[in-house]
């Protein structure tokens, strides 16, 4: 009687939240992948800092916070658009176009804020299971 060859494979549920750009944790290279994309985050004169670079847990508490603060940005620029355009000589037109453009933006960064958190539990997760 032959038994059949099983494979146990563990599989990560990832949240709506979690890159598509970067991999499952725990799979081949998903560090790798998420450094990738923590280091598009941040401002490229970072990755002169070997320190953010070397420790992605730390690469991912910088991107938390780069990221928070272009937030408050697009939270600014939209709650002072309608005041402040105007004085510019900006067409209404434009206006209104550019605060439909900074609420998508602040959606945009929210849902990337989130995804940075999870990316970051999950680092912290693989680095406190070592």
């Amino acid at each position: 009687m032959t038994m059949p060859l099983t494979t146990t494979r563990t599989t990560t549920r990832l949240g709506p939240d979690w890159p598509c750009q970067v991999k499952a944790p725990g799979s081949y290279d998903w560090e790798r992948s998420a450094a990738k994309w923590l280091r598009e985050l941040v401002p490229a004169r970072y990755a002169g800092y070997p320190a953010l670079m070397r420790h992605t847990v730390l690469l991912a508490r910088h991107a938390q916070i780069q990221v928070q603060h272009e937030i408050r940005v697009a939270r600014t620029a939209l709650q002072t658009a309608r005041a402040d355009l105007p004085s510019l000589g900006l067409p209404e037109s434009v206006i209104e176009h550019t605060i439909k453009l900074y609420a998508a933006e602040l959606l945009q960064l929210q849902h990337i804020a989130r995804s940075v958190r999870e990316v970051t539990q999950a680092l912290v997760g693989h680095h406190h299971g070592r």
